[in-house]
């Protein structure tokens, strides 16, 4: 051989192919193997190339083959991968590279390697990640774990999984979720039937002690314990042989278990662990999230009850007492035996006309306040009108509304929130503020929607307490309204719930909200949110020539 360093004797092909790490295959036109090197005997599971020689070769060599797409959890390659099962032994999974010798007959030399491992711990990595945007969907709780034991057995190849959760009491474990395993309503109550009749169940012992237990063969025991009579035909139906049951760790106590169920020959290695371990983890989060969740609407809930009771106490109570002393008056009246006054009548029937006009204004002012999602279906300028005429009927208060265009073109859901915004800030005013007029403006202006309501009521300073030092009064006042956003003690507002819920409220579309009080001036709430942006998609026209439809991003 031209040019070889002197000294070193030459190295035969065949001695290198002998020697190389990766397989190395010569393919027939037909696809069947004609030569194989020793590693490439190994890894296709032969004990001798004869026995391969001849067979049909996994690889897909056409030329116009597709070029391999990386994944988000691959690395670019021109690698394909073909699947094999050797004569005995489990599914392998072969990446490989195909040339054609230039001449001859047609003959393809293929280089391969086992990729089994490897693409493996790609999905379990990618069925943790998959999971772990779970606990933000849409979905309830149920259907969030029964995602997760789907990964789980879709990864991992597992025969079932179960995963099942402790209730508040941290006393009683429901199914919430499955797969792999028939869906059985009695399969709980069979298994404390089992617990009664002696069986361990090492799922419990997994919530005691909060750490993964393995038991190999598990169903080979369970088989052949009469304990377990009334789960026998149910957990034969599964071709399963180890039994693992990893907690669910929450806020550092296990409220819950996930159960895995491994098929005959499945080994439970230290990374069959750690991937259980982080697919628990998941749904450990996604059970924290949903309980977090429930309390918090539950809090929203009891904060809506008692504001409720409030006002009712406040207005419609005492209006209604109101109007039950008249009653009683009129009956004192008629118990006399005389004539009763015609004046007198008509003062009393008056009194009550008027009182009961006051409580059926403050009733529709309240069906207002909580069904906001049907007014704001005939657009939010038409709400917040409805909402004055019917503040303003019920209170005497004078309130001008000032409306710019556009505001039909607010999605409903934002327009909800808005109202809702609006809705509290003119409840404080009528309670607290002791106004005669209130002014809304509500507009758009570029890509924000503007909000305000201002009030001449008694503003910052309650009028039964003592003047404040002119200079104290101005730094204080420079303090109040520095920063926008920040909530402000003054008597004329409600700084409890209603501010917390309308700073959320405009929070949760990217806006900010600020309030500012001036005494004898009256209090102003100011809302400002961005609107999503229209941005085109590239200047393509659609199939049937049109122009693109363009996407809505928020920035």
């Amino acid at each position: 051989m031209s040019g070889s360093p002197p000294g070193f004797p030459l190295v035969g092909w065949q001695e290198i192919a002998a020697v190389a790490p990766d397989g190395l295959a010569v393919v027939d036109g037909a696809g069947r193997f004609v030569q194989l090197n020793p590693a490439g005997v190994a890894l296709l599971g032969g004990r001798e190339e004869s026995e391969l020689l001849g067979a049909e070769a996994p690889f897909a060599l056409a030329e116009a083959a597709a070029a391999f797409q990386a994944g988000l959890l691959e690395e670019q390659s021109d690698e394909q991968v073909a699947h094999w099962v050797p004569a005995s032994g489990t599914r392998r999974e072969l990446a490989y590279r195909a040339r054609g010798l230039p001449a001859g007959p047609p003959l393809t030399v293929v280089s391969f390697r086992d990729v089994t491992d490897e693409r493996h711990r790609q999905r379990r990595i990618a069925a943790i990640a998959r999971t772990s945007i779970a606990p933000a969907a849409e979905g309830s709780l149920g259907s969030t774990l029964d995602a997760v034991a789907r990964q789980i057995v879709r990864t991992d190849g597992l025969a079932g999984v179960q995963i099942l959760i402790l209730d508040g009491t941290g006393r009683e474990l429901r199914l919430m979720a499955s797969a792999g395993l028939r869906q059985w309503d009695a399969f709980l109550d069979r298994l404390l039937e089992c617990r009664d009749r002696g069986a361990r169940l090492c799922m419990l012992d997994t919530v005691n002690e909060g750490r993964p237990i393995v038991v190999p063969h598990r169903w080979a025991q369970i088989r052949e314990d009469p304990a377990w009579q009334p789960l026998h035909a149910y957990l034969g139906e599964l071709n399963w042989d180890s039994f693992v049951s990893v907690p669910l760790m929450v806020r550092g106590r296990a409220g819950g278990v996930l159960n895995a169920y491994y098929a005959p020959g499945q080994e439970v290695g230290g990374r069959t662990l750690e991937f259980l371990a982080a697919m628990a983890e998941q749904a450990a989060l996604a059970v924290d999230y949903a309980t977090l969740l429930q309390r918090e609407r539950e809090g929203a809930r009891r904060d809506e009850r008692q504001r409720l009771a409030r006002d009712l106490h406040d207005s419609i109570v005492q209006q209604v007492f109101s109007i039950g002393m008249q009653a009683n008056a009129v009956g004192v009246l008629g118990t006399r035996g005389g004539p009763v006054p015609a004046q007198a009548v008509r003062r009393f029937a008056d009194e009550v006309g008027s009182l009961s006009q006051s409580v059926l204004a403050d009733l529709r002012a309240m069906v207002h306040e909580l069904r906001p999602s049907s007014s704001t279906r005939l657009g939010l300028e038409d709400a917040v009108s409805a909402l004055v005429k019917s503040t303003e009927n019920r209170t005497g208060i004078g309130f001008r509304l000032v409306c710019g265009e556009g505001l039909d073109a607010v999605e409903a859901e934002l327009a909800e929130d808005v109202y809702r915004i609006l809705a509290e800030a003119i409840h404080n005013v009528v309670k607290h503020a002791g106004a005669s007029t209130v002014t809304l403006r509500l507009g758009l202006r570029g890509h924000t929607l503007t909000a305000s309501v201002s009030d001449n009521g008694r503003g910052l300073r309650d009028p039964g307490a003592p003047p404040a030092a002119p200079a104290a009064e101005a730094e204080a006042e420079a303090a109040r309204t520095s920063a926008p956003g920040s909530a402000h003690t003054t008597p004329s507002w409600d700084h409890g719930y209603g501010l917390t819920t309308m700073r959320e409220r405009t929070e949760r579309w990217g806006g900010t909200m600020r309030i500012s009080c001036r005494a004898k001036s009256g209090t102003t709430v100011r809302v400002v949110i961005p609107l999503p942006v229209q941005v085109p998609q590239p200047a393509t026209e659609t199939r049937d020539g049109s122009p693109p439809t363009p996407r809505a991003v928020r920035i």
